[in-house]
């Protein structure tokens, strides 16, 4: 069964259901990308977790959300890599810190996770340095421990900087397909889905895998991303893609439908045979709509239900979710769409 019918927008039947993806783990509880957040995750009802992958300096597809590390590990606390603190450019703008790609794996291994927003999730920061940096091998192997039959648990790989670390020897396509293969993950059928901004790299990688792992194409709201929601440009991600993942304000800020009252970029999507995952629902009022705030402070909890079931209302099918329990509530109260 391919993802796009596992996840509900198969060519037969669409939008069975909702699919909630426990973004980075859980992080409004624990720490991201630690395998108590991923544990948590599948706990709290996600059927699939999110990784996001960096590569290390001997090619190991290492999981962090960015390749700097001084935001979610204590690396600035190891006087023994003080040295290895420099400034890069990327995504052209500088950024100083400590770089996953300058560190061999065994090195990472004495790194410990912290909280990556710690004034937003002050509870968080308790536990800082119980956890250490998993691989994308250890996520799947996490993911299959806890699947059954009845609820199989995919791992949904996001590739970050995959251009930029091309290009500074760590060809990210050849890495990654080699691991998939090493897993036993290179399938149509298997445990992992992969996705990026960068559609070079999923083209790249459908080359290499045929027919294997389905792929998400990331959109981002820039240009660029505007372009790939073209009609035509939803026609050209099927080519090698079988869903996009736009933010939740190109949903929620877009034209509807007004005789199915859904996104017209979902049924553009459809039309192209694409799923439609968003990014990325947080139930803090930081990233909230203003209708949506409750109480005054930022890390004040707002009505993060009522925005998941308006983007289910809108014909979302994935939803990516740093509290995947409020997303599962959701879910559950919204009507097919």
């Amino acid at each position: 069964m391919r993802a796009t019918e596992s996840l509900g927008e198969g060519p037969a039947a669409r939008l069975l259901r909702p699919i909630v993806v426990g973004h980075r783990g859980a992080p409004a509880y624990r720490p991201e990308h630690t395998a108590a957040g991923y544990e948590l995750a599948i706990d709290l009802g996600a059927e699939v977790i999110e990784p996001d992958i960096v590569i290390s300096r001997d090619g190991a597809l290492v999981v962090r959300h960015e390749n700097e590390l001084s935001l979610s590990t204590d690396v600035a606390e190891h006087p023994e890599f003080a040295d290895r603190r420099t400034t890069k450019v990327i995504d052209e703008a500088p950024c100083t810190g400590w770089f996953a790609e300058d560190f061999t794996l065994a090195e990472l291994r004495t790194l410990r996770a912290v909280e990556r927003m710690p004034e937003l999730r002050p509870l968080n920061t308790a536990y800082d340095g119980h956890f250490g940096i998993l691989t994308l091998a250890e996520v799947v192997d996490l993911a299959r421990r806890r699947s059954t039959p009845e609820r199989p648990i995919r791992v949904l790989a996001e590739l970050k900087y995959p251009g930029w670390a091309t290009d500074h020897g760590l060809p990210t396509a050849e890495l990654v397909a080699d691991e998939m293969g090493r897993l036993g993950a290179d399938g149509a059928d298997g445990p992992v889905i992969l996705q990026s901004f960068d559609p070079g790299v999923l083209r790249d990688l459908r080359d290499r895998l045929g027919d294997g792992p389905d792929m998400v194409q990331l959109v981002d709201d820039i240009p660029q991303g505007d372009r790939m929601v073209t009609p035509a440009g939803l026609r050209e991600i099927s080519t090698y893609a079988q869903a996009i993942g736009p933010s939740k304000e190109r949903i929620t800020l877009g034209d509807a439908d007004p005789a199915t009252g859904l996104s017209r970029l979902v049924l553009e999507a459809r039309r192209a045979e694409l799923s439609v995952f968003c990014w990325t629902l947080r139930a803090e009022n930081a990233f909230l709509p203003l209708h949506l705030r409750r109480g005054t402070a930022p890390a004040d909890l707002g009505d993060a239900v009522a925005e998941a079931r308006l983007l289910l209302g809108l014909g979302v099918v994935g939803l990516i979710s740093d509290a995947p329990d409020l997303a599962i509530r959701a879910a559950a109260l919204a009507p097919v769409a």
